[in-house]
């Protein structure tokens, strides 16, 4: 059936960065009704969210100024989404019509069931309701009390290196080291500043056991922890695996290397939550606008008639900061492996600064006004596609 001259809906999951960006970037047409559809009513970044929770910065924007003319905002949440009848049905009890689904739920808090007690005590700060929270309770400490954060990543980096800037005391437990993802150079970097601010960092060590008032490491030691915060590792919803669709382990929806699912070529995933021929790029802001841009234009393409271009993103490394007047940023080559070259100390603040700036300024907001102004590097590997793509499913 011919698609040129009909007005079709689009429902964008999700109004975090890829999300957003997407239902901005759909606007290229105007024959194309858009619908946004989150569960909280302002757009939230997520990589402020340590400075949310430190009392150093906010971490949400309202949507108002962030999306285009005429794009619809729900605020609610998807519990399914029923391919046969091209619905996408809401906890609120409603639905949604489509004719083609922007995929970008994004990723979540993975708190291991594995690990007693981490359920019930530590504190996630993937999500802003578990900011919040955390915050709140914050809030109730003296300045002293012993405060963990599990997990040796850029989160956890971030999280301590707030939390020590705010005078806290804080202990950093890394399972394998200390920022894995960075170069020797920037890992030596991060420890420095750690411990010139009195962080405890712990290598090569895990935490066991979570306890109301502190934690067991595997050698056996307990520490006392009056807030444990967990930062290690990241999930998805399972909406994609609710709705019947192929998903990889994790739960994130497989699709082909057009990021169209493998089971329904009117569905289309962008950010944490999808994974190209089964080798998701890593999760990060970094990778969600490109990749809501490539997914909305592989929408329109489809509309259009047209065949949808491949992945096709390089990346240039990672920002960490260190508190507010420190950071790193490490570089990479295009496929997202480490060069041992790394900008530190107040510059490499003001980069992550102007990095956080420039994601919504000149990527989402741009886009707003100017639908399909947007670029990204290119030249970035990525493997065979699968043998079954979306081209070869027929849609309902």
């Amino acid at each position: 059936m011919s698609e040129h001259n009909t007005h079709r809906k689009v429902v964008v999951i999700g109004g975090g960065y890829a999300g957003t960006l997407a239902a901005n970037r759909l606007r290229m047409r105007a024959d194309v009704d858009v619908t946004l559809v989150n569960p909280r009513p302002k757009f939230v970044e997520r990589i402020r969210l340590h400075q949310f929770v430190a009392r150093s910065g906010d971490a949400t924007i309202d949507y108002g100024t962030l999306l285009g003319e005429g794009i619809r905002l729900v605020v609610d949440s998807v519990t399914r989404i029923d391919t046969a009848a091209r619905t996408v049905e809401l906890a609120s009890g409603g639905g949604l019509d489509y004719d083609y689904v922007i995929y970008a739920v994004g990723s979540t808090a993975a708190t291991p069931s594995a690990v007693p007690g981490a359920a019930e005590f530590a504190v996630p700060v993937a999500e802003f309701e578990d900011a919040q929270r955390l915050r709140a309770r914050l809030d109730e400490l003296p300045p002293d009390a012993p405060i963990t954060v599990v997990g040796g990543g850029l989160t956890g980096i971030e999280t301590a290196a707030e939390l020590a800037g705010q005078g806290r005391t804080v202990t950093l437990v890394c399972g394998r080291a200390l920022a894995p993802y960075l170069s020797a150079p920037g890992r030596r970097s991060v420890a420095k500043w750690m411990t010139r601010h009195g962080v405890t960092v712990l290598v090569g060590n895990q935490v066991t056991e979570v306890r109301p008032d502190g934690i067991v490491l595997a050698d056996g030691a307990v520490r006392p922890s009056v807030v444990t915060i967990w930062t290690a590792g990241f999930g998805v919803p399972d909406l994609a695996r609710a709705s019947g669709l192929r998903t990889d382990d994790l739960g994130r929806l497989l699709t082909d290397e057009t990021l169209t699912s493998v089971d329904e070529d009117r569905i289309v995933a962008a950010g944490d939550a999808v994974a190209p021929s089964g080798q998701p790029l890593r999760m990060s802001g970094y990778a969600a606008g490109p990749l809501g841009a490539q997914a909305a234009d592989t929408v329109l393409s489809r509309i259009a008639g047209t065949q949808p271009a491949l992945i096709n993103l390089a990346f240039t490394g990672a920002c960490v900061s260190l508190g507010r007047h420190a950071g790193v940023r490490q570089l990479a080559r295009k496929d997202d492996s480490m060069v041992n070259v790394y900008i530190g100390g107040r510059v490499g603040a003001l980069i992550k600064e102007v990095t956080c700036r420039f994601v919504v300024s000149k990527r989402i907001r741009r886009e707003a006004r100017k639908p399909g102004s947007m670029g990204w590097p290119k030249g970035g590997p990525r493997p065979e596609r699968l043998a079954t793509t979306a081209q070869d499913v027929t849609s309902p």
